[in-house]
């Protein structure tokens, strides 16, 4: 039988982590190293795993059929061994766990699993992830212990859907649209931890699960309080009020003390500036390719980083290696930018900005107004832009304007999941995707050969040839780029220490937060005694 500690791989060392405790509080989180108290920059909309609350997994309150690594692949969770697919991928055969129970005491079984697929695809529940279930056709129980998907097209990354979290099948008994749903504010899952104060707008009381499958944490409360303000939660935790937040990376080194240790995770989480096709100088080739040549990566990433982060050129990073292409890269250079864009006709004009007939190479790029990373990269994208002819506006937005713009105006991207390739580049960038959501493929990016790449890497069930399409994809998209991919950003965090064993680093996708960071693994920690 497998169990939840069983999920950490080996090659991964737990980390003890040392140092002098700081005198206020005079314990971690106020009442003892068994407690925590955590601040948090995000507070999350819903609660519901069909809302996409944890959707990319690390769900405090839900367990997934499977569950993340913290490098790269996935093991069983509540599926009680991995997956089993016909030779073509397209029927998966899953075996379940039978000694698990849901917070509110009912048995888990394969009804509550078909329960929550059949409503993340039926319009009647109008789930906020259906597009994410495209492939899946039909999910039947074929005994109390056993689930079979069918899926519409071989899919061969079947298993990184399956960390959605698992809800009671009781709780989705009525088809109707889940807006109005209890699980959106009181989760009931199989997870480790049970929510049980939720005061929205200021904290969130997490309480560990007594009869968890995977054994009670040992950490027994978690508090997140929630504190929008970057500077803020810097300041409260160096007057020792927290035992860990999110931060920047610049701020989260200033933090960093005797008392405090301040950790830099890899992620899949990109930064990329859209250039939508239909935009008259955005969807020109010659100024796609010459705007990722005149974007100075490194530089960014040094003076608004810190340095942590890596350069970006397609959506696959270093850190998912068996998959990533590193002769698909840009180089740096101005020089060969202004004389593509002068062979093209774009010319430059007594302002210094080009033109090309009657059009001025020009455009608007949107960031989230709230988002302070996004403008810097706006700005300095734009700073780059000009020292090539090309004016580039930024703009801050709120996010119901940048969706109502995002067809015709370029936009500071991010996103990423390290779960697999696929998850990674098909939405991003497959013409098949465009219009299906908001953010599937927003530029309208078109080219046959990468969507050709990407379609086999999906269907392949031979792991060599599907790394080897995933490169020719990230191969093809180079010679004729969409985005101007800029950076994959570290995520940073400052945690106490001398308090707990069980950190462990993470490859993390865009998501991050409490549930991420450090503690994406907290249920696994013990206090130092």
């Amino acid at each position: 039988m497998i169990d939840r500690r069983t999920l950490m791989t080996t090659s991964l060392a737990t980390l003890t982590l040392f140092g002098a405790g700081c005198s206020v509080p005079s314990k971690p989180g106020g009442d003892g190293a068994d407690s925590m108290l955590l601040a948090d920059g995000y507070e999350p909309d819903s609660l519901n795993p069909l809302l996409g609350y944890a959707h990319a997994g690390a769900a405090k309150f839900y367990d997934g059929l499977m569950a993340f690594d913290g490098k790269g692949s996935l093991l069983p969770a509540l599926a009680a061994e991995p997956p089993v697919a016909d030779e073509d991928a397209r029927r998966w055969t899953v075996k379940l766990r039978g000694d698990v129970t849901f917070h509110d005491g009912t048995p888990f079984d394969a009804e509550d699993v078909v329960a929550t697929y059949r409503a993340a695809i039926d319009p009647a529940y109008a789930s906020t992830i259906s597009s994410n279930f495209d492939m899946l056709d039909r999910v039947e129980a074929l005994d109390p212990h056993t689930v079979r998907f069918d899926l519409k097209y071989p899919y061969v990354p079947w298993p990184a859907r399956m960390v959605l979290g698992i809800v009671p099948a009781e709780k989705l008994a009525e088809p109707a649209p889940l807006t109005n749903s209890e699980l959106n504010t009181k989760p009931v899952g199989t997870g480790p931890y049970q929510l049980v104060e939720w005061r929205q707008g200021e904290r969130m009381v997490w309480r560990g699960n007594p009869d968890y499958w995977g054994g009670a944490p040992a950490i027994g409360e978690v508090t997140v309080v929630f504190a929008t303000d970057d500077n803020t939660r810097a300041q409260r935790v160096r007057s020792g009020e927290f035992d860990g937040t999110v931060l920047p990376p610049v701020l989260a080194e200033r933090v960093g003390t005797d008392s405090y240790r301040t950790v830099h995770h890899d992620t899949a989480d990109y930064r990329a500036i859209t250039l939508p096709s239909t935009h008259p100088v955005t969807g020109d080739p010659t100024v796609r390719t010459a705007l990722n040549l005149a974007a100075n990566r490194d530089g960014m990433i040094d003076a608004l980083l810190g340095g942590h982060g890596i350069p970006g050129h397609t959506p696959i990073p270093p850190s998912m290696d068996r998959y990533h292409e590193p002769t698909a890269r840009f180089a740096f250079d101005r020089k060969r930018a202004k004389g593509m864009l002068d062979a093209g006709g774009w010319r430059p004009g007594p302002d210094g900005v080009r033109r090309r007939g009657g059009q001025r190479a020009e455009f608007t790029v949107m960031y989230f107004a709230d988002d302070s990373l996004r403008k810097q990269l706006a700005v300095a994208f734009a700073s780059d832009a000009g020292e090539v002819g090309i004016e580039v506006r930024p703009a801050g937005v709120d996010r119901t304007e940048a969706a109502s713009r995002i067809g015709t105006d370029a936009i500071v991207l991010g996103g990423g999941n390290p779960l697999d390739p696929d998850l990674q580049m098909y939405d991003s960038l497959h013409s098949s995707v465009i219009g299906t959501g908001t953010y599937n493929n927003p530029a309208q990016y078109r080219n046959a050969a990468v969507d050709a790449a990407l379609d086999r890497g999906r269907h392949t069930t031979d792991s060599a040839r599907r790394a080897r399409y995933y490169k020719q994809a990230q191969t093809a998209y180079v010679a004729d780029p969409g985005l101007v991919y800029l950076a994959f950003i570290q995520h940073s965090y400052v945690m106490r220490t001398g308090a707990w064993n069980g950190y462990e680093p993470v490859i993390e996708p865009h998501t991050h937060g409490t549930t991420w960071g450090p503690w994406w693994n907290v249920e696994d920690w013990t206090p130092q005694r």
